[in-house]
């Protein structure tokens, strides 16, 4: 098959058989691509169609969003609060989105502000017990959902797709790891060429004294 010949369903040994509309991320993988790039592209096709459904799910269960659903989810695993910044990085976002999460869930109830017992200069966000007990009926009803979408896996089979998930985790933290202690790269000629035009501009802009 040529190299840019799509994939069609079969070849991608999906059971049962998806058309090119619901096959997502994977309807970019061709023929020859490497298994890598296959593998990929199905674990980020998974990924999305998870979450798309876990979306319509608190949306028409509980008129809430995946994102407001994780905030909550990070301080129930946390009874004694957490730092804003601590928030930040568990979610994966900017503090100002964080902020403004906070501020609405605290509008609503579901969250309060309480002094950090370790620093009397800040404070942490806990749960209320509005909003655990609020959350803990959405986290009821998404274990359901989930188990309902892994449901076409046997136990064997998710117990291999865990344990293998995991030895790619730490894999790619390791090589994560292996990025960041490498050197930065020399900047290129051309990108060289346009940081000295830039200063070259900006000087000449600068008022004379």
């Amino acid at each position: 098959m040529a190299r840019n010949s799509p994939v069609n369903a079969t070849k991608l040994q999906l059971v049962p058989v998806l058309d090119d509309e619901r096959i997502g991320h994977e309807a970019r993988a061709v023929a020859d691509d490497h298994i890598d790039l296959k593998i990929w592209l199905r674990l980020l096709a998974c990924s999305t169609q998870i979450e798309q459904q876990i979306r319509q799910h608190l949306r028409a269960r509980f008129a809430t969003t995946l994102p407001r659903f994780d905030y909550l989810a990070q301080l129930e695993r946390h009874p004694d609060g957490l730092r804003m910044n601590a928030l930040s990085r568990y979610l994966m976002v900017t503090g100002g989105n964080i902020t403004g999460l906070t501020d609405q869930l605290e509008k609503e109830g579901l969250v309060t502000r309480v002094d950090d017992p370790e620093d009397r200069r800040s404070w942490r966000v806990a749960l209320t017990p509005k909003g655990r007990t609020e959350f803990a009926a959405m986290a009821a009803e998404h274990e359901t959902w989930l188990t309902a979408m892994f449901r076409g896996l046997g136990t064997g089979d998710k117990d291999l797709l865990y344990g293998q998930l995991g030895r790619l985790r730490v894999h790619l933290a390791q090589h994560q790891a292996d990025l960041a202690a490498e050197p930065a790269a020399a900047p290129t000629t051309a990108t060289a060429a346009t940081a000295a035009k830039k200063k070259t501009a900006s000087s000449r802009r600068r008022p004379a004294p």
